[in-house]
């Protein structure tokens, strides 16, 4: 299976969270084919584009999928991976998580509160931490578009938690980063082209994350617009290099 399609995503779990504030997550997890008791397995939060909601969330969905339901990588790289929100559920229009299901506001700034699907989507996985087989030193996230947004936010306001960071045609707040949430190792990726997401919002975040000397790689594609995730799931180095990232 190279690809992922609308079908295969029946690989996933469906399943609600409630969080501590009463709000409803849906989301789907995918578990390793495998699933050995006593093992530790690493965790991907995959935070989907397009405002998270409707059938632009099933094509995102597929996008993350067309990356994480590949045969050789269930093989190599066993994990347990989260996808919030999934979509196309009957009560979908019903679940109410900040009035607007965005896991990120587009101010790009942080001192303002947390959304609720951000937060719930982390109190999530801290869960999941404690009830299933996941190494908690293996914790990544993943995101695109909008959900890359949602990485550079997840990671600053949990800056522990994560291993690893993959931001794709996303944006941050590069002036809220500073040394004391830097620990997090980061590949950025955008397309030069883009004009959904100006890839000016990757370039200041490499830019500011170079200059606190983190860890950052970037990969920049000329002439490639908002779809770059497809390029940056093609890179073969991706799972090796996120695989290999653990906080102690």
């Amino acid at each position: 299976m190279n690809k992922a399609n609308a079908d295969d995503l029946g690989a996933y779990e469906k399943k609600q969270f409630v969080d501590s504030h009463g709000n409803i997550l849906p989301y789907r997890i995918l578990f390793p084919e495998h699933y050995k008791e006593g093992n530790k397995y690493p965790l991907i939060l995959f935070l989907h584009g397009a405002g998270e909601r409707g059938n632009d969330n099933e094509l995102q969905l597929v996008h993350g999928g067309s990356l994480f339901l590949k045969n050789e990588n269930r093989k190599q790289f066993p994990a347990v991976i989260v996808f919030p929100q999934c979509p196309r559920d009957a009560w979908w229009a019903a679940i109410d998580l900040d009035g607007n299901y965005l896991p990120v506001k587009l101010d790009f700034d942080y001192s303002r509160k947390i959304t609720g699907p951000l937060n719930a989507s982390i109190e999530l996985i801290q869960t999941l931490i404690k009830t299933e087989q996941v190494d908690s030193n293996r914790v990544y996230v993943v995101g695109l578009s909008m959900g890359g947004m949602g990485t550079f936010e997840a990671v600053y306001r949990y800056p522990n938690l994560f291993a690893a960071a993959i931001a794709i045609c996303g944006g941050g707040d590069e002036k809220a980063y500073d040394k004391r949430v830097v620990k997090t190792p980061f590949w950025i990726f955008h397309g030069a082209a883009d004009d959904v997401v100006e890839v000016n919002f990757s370039r200041k975040m490499v830019a500011r994350l170079k200059e606190l000397k983190a860890d950052v790689k970037y990969t920049e594609y000329p002439g490639i617009g908002h779809e770059s995730w497809e390029n940056a799931f093609a890179e073969q180095e991706l799972m090796p290099w996120l695989f290999s990232k653990r906080k102690n």
